[in-house]
């Protein structure tokens, strides 16, 4: 689905998975400094909608999700994740409820496997399910941004902005009110934010034998005090008796390389050269306008912490996300 916004001055698009969205409007830094400052918006509008209805849909999603939401308040956000039967990730949901419904935002693509999986396990629940991604489009402001949000609008409020779900047709008259809310920022700063954040994101940071321990997601997308859902022996096994096998790391990249090690590049022990063994690789690389070069990338848990690692030829420096 491709976003109007395309067509503001300076757009470039981005690709991959999150083709139909702007990957910048012509100045990457700046549109960067915006958003860690607290103005401007992103447009997410390539993003999946979900929402769920009726009486029983958070005592329905409590049992399919890792997240306890059976008891979820209105307005107040959150986010979940769906299991495989050996405790993989297979979805990222981030959610907020309105009262009378359930929304979620979700990975561009994902929301047709999504909503396939939800009503399969319909059974006798008052739940209906619905793709909305035709009619809303996401749209995320900033921490520290005091825009206005138009009126009757769902707003999922967290530590690092808000996510609106706003009605696609309005998304072109939304931009051009810049006044209110600063400019339009590319996924690119947006995604360097996250990086900083050090926040996972599904198909980057996951692959298909992700556990949710590996990236930290346990408290902030898996409740550890709630009842059965798919997948949970795995968490409950990791979590009481051993450790992930990977671990999520930050690392600052050598400034001098011209390129960026793409997602999937192999990381190595600096000590053993070019030809020593793969101890993981790279889920996110960025340029961030303070950091620089700055990456996410998930290694063997043995790996020592003070170890230098290289990406091809570019040297990393780790920083601890997840504990060893």
């Amino acid at each position: 689905m491709k976003s109007p916004l395309l067509s503001l001055p300076g757009a470039v698009p981005a690709e991959g998975v999150d083709e139909g969205v702007a990957a910048h409007y012509g100045d990457l830094f700046r549109e960067q400094r915006a958003l860690a400052d607290g103005t401007g918006f992103v447009d997410l509008s390539h993003r999946g909608v979900v929402a769920v209805t009726g009486s029983d849909r958070l005592s329905w999603l409590h049992l399919l999700l890792t997240q306890h939401v059976s008891d979820l308040p209105a307005g107040q956000a959150t986010e979940a994740l769906i299991l495989s039967a050996n405790g993989h990730v297979e979805h990222a949901l981030y959610l907020v409820d309105d009262g009378t419904t359930t929304w979620a935002h979700v990975e561009p693509g994902t929301q047709d496997a999504l909503i396939a999986y939800l009503e399969s396990m319909k059974f006798f629940y008052r739940v209906e399910v619905a793709d909305r991604t035709a009619d809303l489009a996401v749209v995320h402001l900033p921490a520290g941004s005091i825009a206005e949000v138009p009126e009757a609008v769902v707003v999922r409020e967290t530590s690092y902005g808000r996510d609106l779900f706003l009605p696609r047709a309005d998304l072109e008259a939304f931009a051009r009110d810049a006044e209110k809310h600063g400019p339009a920022v590319g996924l690119l700063g947006y995604e360097a934010l996250r990086v900083e954040q050090h926040r996972p994101r599904l198909g980057f940071e996951t692959d298909h034998r992700t556990i949710p321990h590996e990236l930290g997601w346990i408290g902030s997308a898996v409740h550890l005090q709630k009842g059965c859902y798919r997948g949970q022996e795995t968490v409950a096994r990791v979590q009481n008796l051993g450790k992930p096998p990977r671990r999520l790391v930050f690392l600052h990249l050598d400034g001098s390389e011209v390129h960026l090690p793409p997602h999937g590049t192999e990381l190595r022990l600096a000590d053993e050269g070019a030809e020593g063994r793969k101890i993981g690789f790279i889920t996110t690389s960025v340029r961030h306008h303070e950091l620089g070069p700055i990456a996410l990338a998930l290694v063997k848990r043995n790996v020592p912490l003070d170890a230098r690692l290289t990406a091809d030829a570019t040297a990393a420096a780790q920083e601890v996300v997840v504990e060893p």
